[in-house]
């Protein structure tokens, strides 16, 4: 496979086909960095070497009725970690304060559950009113499934963009998690959008789905015209119905990237969750097909620290995308 010669056509607009998806997935580890290559060269022309990061607050962890597999914070799930209720507003606001003062340019406000209390909306929507008018920080909530009316008051509020993944593809869903339908996540995204919020949905790779899957997650999400689409890589947690899965290795990893990237041109594709147990050494390399990525830890597993993503940043010659108070979907 011509890999710059793919990347060009879809820079001119053509869809790659499923043979060209799944031979980018089976590309041979010595045609890796001629893939990554074409990868660049999508992602250059519509992100330039810029790089956006994330900051994650888990202002409600554990407590949840789902019985997601790879979740350590499911109601099956037994892994040993904080549980507490929503947070109240002060904190979400320290937590804005450090990702302003780490030019952080997107501050993730994530809860555990299936949806939203209107007590929760309440919390959060007064401390984005309050984040906007100080940081001036891109707002990203994550509250799991919401309602038409709630969506507005998060959108009036000033959050920005909200995250509900579709995690895996529709055929594989029913072997994750039948608390709620691959159909439900798709409501709730189509709800985001109706509410005016840019949409962020993603997935996670590695739960046992076939790599048909993998190709069907990536057109979903192209079809949902998510804006941002988080790449998570599975960190099996002991406890979990998922436990002691390890399916990926670090160049297969870039593989699903360069896919996301190819399918998705011109979206924010994100290293997520994972990232640091599954790319490993080869994490840099994941950035010349990605263009955004988490900054500190996640919801209940430590991320890389901080020093170390930027020092990253600075060793590939990639600029930290932050803008306060500029915001353009």
């Amino acid at each position: 496979m011509d890999w710059l010669l793919l990347a060009n056509r879809v820079l001119d607009g053509e869809d790659i086909t499923d043979d060209e998806a799944l031979a980018i997935l089976n590309c041979p580890d010595d045609e890796l960095l001629l893939l990554l290559q074409g990868a660049y060269r999508i992602r250059k022309t519509y992100y330039g070497n810029k790089v956006k990061l994330n900051m994650i607050m888990n202002a409600k962890s554990g407590l949840c009725p789902e019985n997601c597999g790879y979740c350590s914070q499911s109601s099956i799930s037994t892994a040993p970690i904080p549980t507490y209720k929503m947070v109240n507003k002060e904190t979400i606001l320290q937590g804005a304060k450090r990702a302003y003062e780490a030019k952080i340019g997107t501050y993730c406000i994530v809860a555990s559950g299936r949806g939203p209390s209107d007590k929760e909306i309440d919390i959060v929507v007064s401390a984005v009113k309050e984040i906007k008018e100080t940081y001036g920080l891109k707002v990203c909530a994550c509250l799991g499934i919401l309602k038409p009316e709630q969506a507005l008051r998060l959108k009036e509020a000033g959050v920005d963009r909200y995250n509900h993944n579709i995690n895996t593809s529709k055929e594989h869903h029913p072997h994750i998690t039948t608390s709620h339908t691959y159909d439900d996540r798709v409501r709730t995204v189509e709800t985001v959008k109706e509410a005016g919020m840019s949409p962020c949905s993603g997935v996670i790779i590695g739960m046992k789905e076939t790599k048909q899957d993998v190709i069907a997650m990536a057109r979903s999400l192209k079809a949902l015209d998510a804006d941002s689409i988080p790449v998570n890589f599975l960190h099996a947690i002991d406890g979990t119905p998922l436990e002691g899965t390890k399916e990926l290795n670090p160049r297969y990893c870039l593989k699903v990237l360069a896919l996301f990237r190819y399918i998705n041109p011109t979206k924010e594709i994100r290293i997520s969750g994972g990232r640091e147990v599954n790319l490993r050494s080869l994490q840099p390399l994941g950035l010349y097909a990605a263009n955004s990525i988490f900054v500190g830890d996640y919801l209940t597993t430590a991320g890389q620290e901080k020093h170390a993503d930027f020092q990253m940043l600075e060793d590939l010659g990639f600029d930290i995308d932050f803008a306060p108070a500029s915001y353009a979907r």
